[in-house]
C-alpha cells in the first residue's frame, strides 16, 4: 500500500495500538520550555514520578518571558531550571544562552528527517520543515512523553499543497503561507498534516521552509511537513556528516526513504501558483482573513515587530534591512526587532544588519518570544495597531484592545517607513 512522509514515520515509531485508530509512538525529541512545561513538572512531582525517560532526548529553553518580568515568570522559570539541573539535562538553554524554542533547536541540530517530537507548544509543527512529525501537545501527553518517551495520536490524515513557479519580487515564504491559509481556512486542516511540494517549496531554504510549516497551525493543522532533499542536507551536514562517513550524496539518498509514495493518497490537493502571490497581511481577528497590502494603503500603524519563530532568523532581519536602508521609521511609529537566537544576534550585529535597525530607529532586543504572546518586549496598548511578523493575530494577543496585521519582515519595515500598511514594492 502507497504511503505518505506521515505513515512512513508512523509506522517505523509505533510502540503500540492499544485502541483501534491509537497509535502510541516512541519519541526521539521531546522539548520544554517555561510557559507549559513548569505545570507538567509539578504534577509529575506530586504524583511522586519525577523522572525523565532520557536526559538526551529533552531538549529545554526558558524563552517565552526572558528575563523574567514579575515575580511569577521567575518562579515559573526557576521550576524549569531546577528540574533541569536536576535530571541533568545538557540542553537546557537558560539566560545568557537562550533563544526562540522553534529557532534555537533546529538551529542546534535537534530535528532529523523521520523524528518524532512533541513540546507543548502549538508551533511545534516548524520542526516538521525537517521532514519530521512534530506536533504541539496539551500537558498530560507531554508528562507521559517526559517519563515514558511516547505519545498517543491518531494517525492523521494528510493535505497535499503543490506550490509550483517562483515567489515574485517583495514576495516572501510568510506570504505564500498566509496565502494557504486563506485558501484552506482556520479550521481547514483540522486533524490533518498539510504536506507541502511542488518546486516553488523545494526552492525555498531551510528557514523559509519553517516560516512556512510554522503556521500550519493557523490552518488547523497537526503539521506542516516538507521532504527531506538536499537543502536539508546542507542545514544539518555539521551535524550529521560523521553518520554518514562525510558522503553527502549518501544522506540525500537515505533522506529519500522518507519521501511520500508517488501514488499516496490525499484527503485533499491544493495547487497554488507562487507567481500569483503578492504581499499580503491579516486584517481582523483571524490568520484566514487576508488580504492584499495595496488594498489597506492608509490604515495606520503605532509598532512594528520583526521577530519570533515565525520570522525572527537571519534572512527575515536581512529582508527588512534590506528596506530599511537609508530610511528611517515614520515619527508615530516604534520599532522593534529580536533576533530569535544568540547566533543570529550576533551574526546581524557582525554583518551590519543590527546598525541599519538601530540607524532606522528601531529598539534592538534579546531573543524572546515575549511581544508574540503579548507578555513582555512589545506589547500593544488598547487601541493601537501592530504590523507583525508572528503567527497569531487573535483579539487581544499582543495586548488587550491591540491589533496585530500579520505581514512579512519587509512588508513591516516599509509598513513602519510609511507609518502604514505598506506593500514593500512600493518602498523599493
Amino acid at each position: 500500500m502507497p504511503k505518505n512522509i506521515t505513515q512512513k514515520i508512523f509506522e517505523s515509531h509505533l510502540r503500540e495500538q492499544p485502541f483501534e485508530g491509537t497509535y502510541v509512538l516512541d519519541l526521539d525529541v521531546v522539548m520544554c520550555h517555561e510557559i507549559t512545561t513548569p505545570v507538567a513538572i509539578a504534577d509529575l512531582e506530586w504524583r511522586e514520578k519525577d523522572r525523565v525517560f532520557d536526559s538526551t532526548k529533552i531538549k529545554a529553553v526558558i524563552d517565552h518571558v526572558t528575563p523574567s518580568k514579575d515575580a511569577k515568570t521567575a518562579l515559573q522559570a526557576k521550576i524549569l531550571r531546577d528540574w533541569a539541573r536536576r535530571h541533568d539535562i545538557k540542553d537546557f538553554f537558560d539566560i545568557g544562552s537562550n533563544g526562540v524554542c522553534h529557532a534555537i533547536f533546529p538551529e542546534k541540530g535537534f530535528i532529523r528527517p523521520g523524528y518524532t517530537v512533541i513540546m507543548g507548544d502549538s508551533h511545534t509543527c516548524t520542526h516538521g520543515a525537517f521532514g519530521a512529525f512534530a506536533a504541539g501537545v496539551g500537558t498530560t501527553d507531554l508528562e507521559v512523553g517526559i517519563l515514558k518517551g511516547v505519545c498517543a495520536f491518531r494517525q492523521p490524515k494528510s493535505i497535499k499543497v503543490v506550490v509550483s513557479g517562483e515567489l515574485g519580487q517583495g514576495v516572501f515564504a510568510k506570504d505564500l503561507i498566509l496565502e494557504v491559509i486563506r485558501q484552506l481556512t482556520v479550521n481547514g486542516a483540522t486533524d490533518h498534516v498539510i504536506e507541502f511540494r511542488g518546486s516553488c517549496i523545494e526552492a525555498l531554504s531551510m528557514e523559509e521552509r519553517m516560516t512556512v510549516c510554522n503556521m500550519a497551525i493557523e490552518a488547523g493543522g497537526t503539521c506542516g511537513i516538507c521532504l527531506p532533499d538536499e537543502t536539508t542536507v546542507d542545514f544539518l551536514w555539521s551535524f550529521i556528516k560523521d553518520d554518514y562517513n562525510n558522503d553527502r550524496d549518501a544522506a540525500i539518498a537515505d533522506f529519500k526513504k522518507w519521501h511520500s509514495d508517488p501514488d499516496a493518497e490525499y484527503t485533499k490537493v491544493i495547487e497554488i501558483d507562487a507567481g500569483t502571490i503578492e504581499p499580503v497581511t491579516t486584517v481582523g481577528y483571524k490568520p484566514d482573513e487576508v488580504k492584499k497590502l495595496r488594498e489597506l494603503a492608509g490604515s495606520k500603524i503605532d509598532q512594528v515587530y520583526i521577530g519570533s519563530c515565525t520570522n525572527g532568523r537571519l534572512s527575515d532581519l536581512h529582508a527588512a534591512a534590506k528596506v530599511l536602508i537609508g530610511n528611517k521609521l515614520h515619527k508615530n511609529v516604534r520599532g522593534i526587532v529580536s533576533p530569535a537566537t544568540p547566533k543570529i544576534f550576533d551574526e546581524a550585529l557582525e554583518d551590519g544588519t543590527l546598525k541599519i535597525f538601530r540607524d532606522a530607529g528601531f529598539c534592538v532586543t534579546n531573543p524572546t518570544c515575549g511581544a508574540c504572546l503579548g507578555m513582555s518586549n512589545g506589547v500593544l496598548a488598547n487601541g493601537e495597531v501592530c504590523a507583525s511578523t508572528t503567527n497569531r493575530n487573535f483579539a487581544g494577543r499582543m495586548g488587550p484592545g491591540g491589533m496585530v496585521h500579520l505581514m512579512s519582515p519587509a512588508s513591516a519595515a516599509a509598513s513602519g517607513i510609511k507609518g502604514e500598511l505598506c506593500d514593500p514594492r512600493d518602498l523599493v
